[in-house]
Order: C-alpha cells, then sequence, then structure tokens
C-alpha cells in the first residue's frame, strides 16, 4: 500500500476553520498552504468560550473545520458547525463516549465529518500491525500483553485516546487476559505507544513514536481534503482503507 499524502488529490484551493490553535492547531496553520489550504479563521478558548464565535458569519466560505481543542468543548463545537452546513475534521479525544450523540447530529444537520483518536498515518498502520499480532498471539497465554504511552505534560486525558483505541481494537483476541495501560506525562514528548508481549523467556514489543506534530497535521489535512463535499460519519481508518 503506497503512503497517503494530501498531495495525491487534485490540489483545488480549500478554506479551513481551526477550532483550537495550540501545538496542534499552529502546526496545521503552519502546513495548510503548502497543501492547497488556506486558514480563514483560527478561534481559541479566549475567542470562542462555549462556542460562541461559532457563527454564519465567522464561517462564511468556510470548507472545513479541524477542531483540536478540549474534550468539554468538542461536543457543542461540532454541534454549532454542524448546524451551519459546515463540515469537521475532530482530532480532539476525551469524548469519544458521546459518539452515538455526534453521529446524530451528523446525521441530521446533513454534514460531513472524519474523526480519530489518532490522526497519525503511521498510528493506523500501527493499529494494523496490532491487531495481527493480537492475532498472531491469541492463543499463547504464556505471553501476557501490556500497552504504555507517554505524551507531553499538557495532554489532558489519561490514558491516551490512542491508547484506548488500541486497547479496543485488539481485545477481542485476548480472551481473559486483560491489557493494562500504564501512562506518562512529562516533558514535551509528542507520542510514543509500545505495545509488548511478555512471558517468561522474552519479550515481543511493537513501537510507535512520533518525531514531531507534522504526522498529525499531515493527516488531519489529508482528512479534510477527502471529507469536502462529502456527507456522513467517519473514522480516519475508514478513509485509509480500514479494516
Amino acid at each position: 500500500m503506497s503512503e497517503p499524502s494530501p498531495s495525491s488529490h487534485p490540489l483545488r484551493l480549500l478554506n479551513l476553520a481551526l477550532l483550537g490553535y495550540g501545538k496542534m492547531g499552529r502546526t496545521i496553520a503552519q502546513l495548510a498552504p503548502s497543501r492547497g489550504f488556506e486558514v480563514r479563521l483560527t478561534l481559541d478558548v479566549d475567542t470562542n468560550a462555549g462556542g460562541q464565535a461559532i457563527t454564519r458569519e465567522n464561517f462564511q466560505g468556510i470548507d472545513v473545520a479541524v477542531d483540536f481543542t478540549t474534550p468539554e468543548a468538542a461536543v457543542e463545537n461540532i454541534r454549532r458547525v454542524a448546524a451551519l452546513g459546515v463540515n469537521l475534521v475532530v482530532g480532539t479525544t476525551g469524548w469519544h463516549h458521546r459518539l452515538e450523540e455526534v453521529r446524530g447530529i451528523i446525521e441530521s444537520s446533513g454534514v460531513g465529518m472524519v474523526y480519530a483518536a489518532n490522526f497519525s498515518i503511521g498510528v493506523q498502520m500501527f493499529y494494523r500491525l496490532a491487531r495481527a499480532a493480537a492475532q498472531e498471539f491469541a492463543s499463547l497465554t504464556m505471553y501476557e500483553p501490556y500497552l504504555t504511552e507517554a505524551h507531553h505534560r499538557a495532554k489532558k486525558d489519561a490514558p491516551s485516546g490512542t491508547a484506548l483505541e488500541l486497547q479496543r481494537q485488539i481485545q477481542p483476541w485476548l480472551g481473559e487476559r486483560v491489557l493494562t495501560i500504564a501512562s506518562v506525562r512529562a516533558g514535551y514528548i509528542p507520542g510514543t505507544h509500545e505495545l509488548g508481549f511478555d512471558s517468561e523467556a522474552d519479550t515481543v514489543i511493537l513501537r510507535h513514536t512520533a518525531r514531531s506534530r507534522q504526522g498529525f497535521a499531515e493527516g488531519a489535512l489529508y482528512a479534510a481534503r477527502w471529507i469536502a463535499g462529502k456527507k456522513g460519519l467517519f473514522n480516519f481508518s475508514d478513509i485509509l482503507g480500514g479494516r
């Protein structure tokens, strides 16, 4: 499978709104012009308290809104943006327990949205490798699975959404074995996830390490171009070929 990139699509200029202008928002803004996007609107916690700046006037001409905010703000942002008929990419984590509520919002509004616990294309490949490994170890009960994840100290949710999604995807093959998750929050770590299978004799490890936020930004922009003009709710893995 060749690695998809935003440049594989015809580069019709698309207008973006960025909801959340922290480290991820700024990385997306820096990368966007070279990927065929114009950032027309940026909103942060100060300018968009309670979603008050998500108005028809502010979103005039916006093709896609990209949300990297907080779990507390995400669903209300989705509701307000969808009501304006604008499509979304949502990389915020910590709200997925409200997925069915969001599905209803998207379907009733007639817009499109892509969401994911992690927009790194490499992480999506990591999920696939992890599922294959879990299948191989399914009958080898002498191996105990574990997962560790480490992120920068400002990350609010722990375990990470990526770790919880990985746990969800491979637990069906683990039987009675429970995949434990250990979290570290320190310094400026962009993100590391390590899935291990440990026995008395040896250990097998799969690891994904993010070197920077660029990989997440690339994936979010890939999703933004893909969802433009479409309707429905999609996970990022769906648009990369899924299972």
